[in-house]
Order: structure tokens, then sequence, then C-alpha cells
């Protein structure tokens, strides 16, 4: 497969990475009576920084698309990617090192704090950028 596809794979993967993201913390309600007890609590304890005053349930709410967004510009980075590499433009090749190096993070941190879906996501689009990486081929002299 050419670098151009596993870049398109990639930015695919992330896709459906963000959209199954950005559904399941906005979707999400704790189940338990202590669940929601903490949820409730992020909603209402509120606490001041300078003259604004913030929730703990704003801060996840906003990280939360905050994170959103970062994936967002990684699949329309990854998309790029593939033109660039369909250019034969070698800079591609260290973006896409560095893409990988943040999916492996990604693999590591959901194995710590996450679920089995974000490792599966992470570690294929991981394998992307690297194949991908490993496919670029300079074209133009």
């Amino acid at each position: 497969m050419r670098a151009a596809a596993w870049f398109r794979a990639a930015a695919v993967v992330m896709l459906l990475f963000a959209v199954g993201h950005t559904y399941g913390f906005l979707a999400f309600r704790p189940e338990t009576a202590e669940g929601r007890a903490v949820w409730d609590a992020m909603n209402r304890v509120r606490f001041s920084v300078g003259n604004t005053t913030f929730s703990y349930g704003g801060f996840y709410i906003g990280f939360g698309l905050f994170i959103s967004a970062f994936q967002v510009f990684c699949i329309w980075l990854a998309w790029t990617l593939g033109s660039m590499a369909r250019a034969g433009e070698m800079a591609a090749r260290r973006i896409a090192w560095g893409m990988f190096v943040l999916q492996c993070f990604g693999v590591v941190l959901s194995l710590r704090y996450f679920s089995l879906g974000p490792v599966v996501l992470s570690a294929i689009a991981a394998f992307c950028f690297l194949m991908g990486a490993i496919s670029i081929r300079r074209t133009a002299g």
C-alpha cells in the first residue's frame, strides 16, 4: 500500500475515534448512586481562579471538547500527510513519525486509564502512521 493510503486510513480510524470520544463523554451518565454523587458534585462544587468561577464538571466538558477539537486537527493532519506523501515531500516522514509516537502514547494512556476501544483505535492509527512513514518515497528531485 502507498504512503498516502496509509495516512488516509489513519484519518478514517481517527475520525471513528473522534466521533466515539465526543459521543461517549457527552452522553455518559453514571449508573451507580456513588457515580451519580460524584457527577453531581463535579457540577455543583465551584471554585474561583482570579475573577472567574469554575466547576469540575465544566472542566470535564471543556477538556473533552478540547480533545475532540485536537482529534479533528489530527484527522486533518493525517489527510494532509497523504497529499504530502503523494507529492514526495520528505517532511511528511518527520511529521508521520511524530504522529506515530503520539499514537503510541495514546495506546499506553488508554491501557492505563481507558477501555479497549481507545487502545485498539490508537494502535491501529499508530500502525498506519508507521507504515505511512516507512512507505514515503521521494518523487521530486
